[in-house]
């Protein structure tokens, strides 16, 4: 079984990278969207978005991280890649699925669903020029207004020579409203001779990810707003998939995740240091962003939230920080 984590823009950054594959279980990352439009970035905005380039395109954790990159025009898209690779980038994954009005607007993104063909002849420009150890990926969705060239898109990156698709089970225009289509990951893979195919899209939970598995027959996905509400969450996929246990929700309970106290620990702690020593504001923020994120598996995140719901001061948040700590015998 494969796990990747799916960029997040604002939300899976080089920190989060980090501490995610610390905790186990993520077998590549990819980072925020580079967007591209007529002109080379130079080396600091790679740097930038994937400071991992200067550890050999790697977490320290050991685990590859892909440069993603968002845009329309071949020969721009190529002339950053090559740059992106030669910088240190283990891959370059394509982003044809950001639904955001404001990039589909600046065709990007997603807007590319709606003629597979220009698809087609971005990943085809990619993988026919940049050198053959350079991975070339994409991220799809099942179409822009409707499912009916989920097949072509498909098809799109196959024949174009991407190693590997991640579809998210939703169209451009449904974004994240539920539910995610599954079924159309495995009519798409029906569609596909080369490419691997890996499943995106609610996948919350070792039984939404048995039902994805019975539904589409893709065991591989990428994690994005699940694994940010629950750090272990790869662990958890892995184990079960590694041990063929992919029936339903039995063995569920029978594993033992992360506890409130591991993952302040692992992950929030850590986390807010590091956003802290940029900038208390910063810091601040990032910290609400994951207890909300948590809140959905961790009843203690939606308890600490509401302690700093309304609190911007960076020192007194640090410091009810310090007092959760010590509640808990950190």
């Amino acid at each position: 079984m494969f796990i990747q984590v799916a960029p997040m823009e604002g939300v899976v950054d080089f920190k989060v990278r980090d501490l995610l594959t610390q905790i186990g279980g993520v077998d590549r990352t990819v980072t925020e969207f580079v967007r591209v439009t007529n002109r080379l970035h130079p080396p600091k905005v790679f740097y930038k978005y994937a400071p991992e380039l200067q550890t050999g395109g790697r977490t320290l954790a050991g685990v590859p991280v892909y440069v993603q990159l968002l845009g329309s025009d071949p020969e721009a898209l190529l002339e950053n890649a090559h740059l992106a690779f030669e910088l240190g980038a283990s891959g370059v994954d394509l982003n044809f699925g950001c639904p955001a009005k404001t990039v589909n607007r600046h065709d990007g993104g997603a807007t590319l669903l709606k003629d597979p063909s220009r698809i087609f002849k971005v990943v085809d420009r990619l993988r026919s020029s940049l050198p053959a150890k350079c991975p070339v990926t994409a991220k799809v969705r099942l179409g822009f207004e409707d499912k009916g060239l989920h097949r072509e898109i498909a098809q799109a990156v196959d024949e174009g020579g991407a190693s590997q698709l991640v579809i998210h089970a939703r169209t451009r225009n449904e974004g994240y409203r539920p539910p995610a289509h599954w079924e159309y990951i495995g009519y798409m893979a029906d569609a596909v001779t080369r490419t691997r195919v890996v499943a995106n899209g609610d996948l919350w939970s070792l039984k939404d990810y048995a039902d994805c598995v019975r539904v589409s027959g893709i065991r591989d996905v990428a994690l994005g707003r699940a694994l940010v509400s629950r750090p272990d969450l790869a662990l958890e996929l892995k184990r079960f998939a590694n041990d063929g246990a992919l029936t339903g929700d039995s063995s569920e309970s029978s594993y033992h995740g992360l506890e409130w106290r591991d993952v302040l620990r692992r992950y929030l702690f850590p986390l807010f240091d590091y956003y802290y020593g940029q900038s208390p504001r910063l810091a601040v923020g990032r910290l609400k962003q994951s207890l909300k994120a948590l809140g959905r598996n961790y009843p203690e995140a939606v308890d600490f939230f509401d302690h700093v719901r309304r609190e911007t001061n960076g020192l007194v948040v640090k410091s009810l920080l310090l007092k959760e700590r010590n509640s808990i015998g950190l």
